[in-house]
């Protein structure tokens, strides 16, 4: 069976479709694939995938009347083949207009009560109903089993499918060139501010990585991360990487030796490549969508208002300190960089990962 699918973002909702990919394709399914333009080097990775059809919706959102060349030309690549089926494992109205603008003898999607948005499921032949009280992975599994017909088996391990590939890439051969055997990478950019570990204690863990004889590796993803990225390295230690597409990213976490980060696309890419992942949670829950992997460990905050799911911190109740300094978020300070240390090192021992 020949089909199409169309989960575009956002970078932990693409990892989170992969090991239901890899057991679709196990019955026989072949795929090309609709995702955001930033992220296709992960599509074009999975051996499922025959075609990446890229899209610019973050781009071409901002500038709709200038972008009509640039969707138009998409809407020309979507077209070009007809598919068995058209899956939309987003859920969203926008996925659910990509789907419906495909050629496809039969749209599939999540029945409408489980969709993300209700409405999404009207652009739907047929609907597949997923419960959402479940993990993100597992629920892509289903929908993906109810998809093409097959029995899913919840005890299956997961396979996210990202092989290590060699590439003819100059840039990609500068990053494997860089010695990473003995790497620690610090994940501390979040998407929300409530999701920052506080700074103070990324300076403590870097010191500590460095005294085990790892080396700190510190990306950034904007100006504000790359100035904390300097002063982490300056105060604690660390060197500070370039700036690097998620193709390059994907050679250097199948590199490293361990990787400890903040609720983040780049941990569930981490743990979807295999390196050993330890996960911090204080303003969300890993219940739900967490990272997720045969190498992985999250560490998630019990304080009382912990997981609030807000982007910022609204706690305003008395102070949590961290060595003398305030700690903020509060729900951080019963995830000290000392308990969070033993716990990478926990990891690294259980899954047979040989410290430096």
């Amino acid at each position: 069976m020949k089909a199409l699918l169309v989960k575009t973002s956002s970078l932990g909702d693409v990892v989170h479709a992969l090991p239901a990919l890899t057991v679709a394709h196990r019955h026989g399914v072949r795929f090309d694939w609709v995702v955001e333009e930033a992220y296709q080097a992960i599509a074009q990775r999975h051996p499922a995938v025959d075609r990446v059809i890229p899209i610019a919706w973050r781009r071409w959102r901002r500038r709709l009347v200038r972008s009509r060349g640039g969707m138009a030309a998409f809407l020309a690549d979507l077209r070009v083949r007809e598919y068995d089926l058209v899956l939309d494992a987003q859920g969203l109205l926008k996925s659910a207009l990509v789907a419906a603008a495909a050629r496809g003898m039969e749209r599939v999607g999540f029945a409408r009560r489980d969709a993300r948005e209700a409405a999404a499921a009207r652009f739907y032949q047929r609907g597949v109903a997923v419960p959402r009280q479940q993990h993100a992975i597992d629920r892509q599994r289903q929908l993906f089993a109810g998809a093409f017909g097959y029995a899913q088996d919840a005890g299956e391990p997961f396979d996210f499918g990202l092989s290590r590939r060699e590439s003819a890439d100059q840039a990609c051969r500068s990053v494997r060139d860089l010695a990473y055997q003995s790497a620690c990478l610090l994940l501390h950019g979040g998407s929300w501010p409530s999701k920052l570990w506080p700074e103070a204690m990324w300076v403590e863990l870097a010191r500590q990585a460095e005294a085990a004889g790892f080396e700190v590796l510190l990306p950034w993803g904007n100006e504000a991360e790359r100035c904390r990225a300097q002063r982490i390295a300056a105060q604690g230690s660390g060197r500070i990487l370039p700036a690097m597409g998620i193709g390059e990213w994907i050679e250097v976490l199948q590199g490293v030796r361990l990787t400890v980060g903040v609720d983040s696309g780049l941990a569930h890419l981490a743990a979807a490549c295999g390196v050993p992942t330890l996960a911090l949670y204080g303003s969300t829950a890993p219940d739900l969508t967490g990272c997720r992997g045969e190498r992985v460990a999250t560490f998630a905050s019990t304080f009382p208002c912990a997981p609030c799911l807000s982007r910022t911190c609204r706690y305003r109740g008395p102070g949590r300190v961290w060595r003398d300094e305030p700690v903020n978020p509060p729900c951080y300070a019963e995830l000290p960089p000392e308990r969070v240390w033993a716990g990478a090192l926990e990891l690294m021992d259980a899954t047979g990962v040989l410290r430096p």
